[in-house]
């Protein structure tokens, strides 16, 4: 079974402020685009939610998947920092809550369904598919925007 490529990213206008989360899932000849947006968010939360986005798209549990990211707090988190985390309780090293553990461990349900390795690419370095995710997070935080009522 051929592996299904996923390049996600993350952006916000402000942070916090309105953002956005866009993702490219690849396999064989397919691709889907995917986007989204919330008007009063962080920058990395919308890194976070763009990968759980993209794997809630697999209709089959046990995918073989390579997520592609250029967010090292995405790559590291879920690949090295989580299993201390979820050791202490959802507290981290300093003995403070984990930021977004609302995500992390959403993130963490849904990739325990499928087989993920775990990428980082650089940002903003001529990745054709990198760039992709990152003009579709950009498109989330203008639907982000349009969507947030005037004050």
């Amino acid at each position: 079974m051929r592996a299904i490529d996923i390049y996600t990213d993350g952006a916000c206008s402000g942070n916090p402020g309105p953002g956005g989360w866009g993702a490219v899932l690849k396999s064989g000849p397919h691709e889907k685009e995917i986007w989204g947006g919330e008007p009063q968010t962080t920058n990395n939360r919308m890194e976070i939610l763009a990968v759980i986005r993209a794997l809630e798209q697999l209709k089959r549990k046990g995918m073989t998947v390579k997520v592609h990211t250029d967010s090292q707090y995405v790559q590291k988190g879920i690949s090295e920092w989580i299993h201390g985390w979820k050791t202490r309780g959802w507290v981290t090293s300093g003995k403070t809550p984990v930021k977004n553990a609302d995500l992390w461990r959403a993130l963490d349900e849904i990739a325990a369904h499928h087989t993920v390795e775990w990428r980082w690419i650089k940002g903003h370095a001529g990745h054709p598919d990198n760039e992709r995710a990152d003009a579709l997070a950009r498109r989330g935080i203008e639907a982000a925007r349009l969507a947030r009522p005037e004050p």
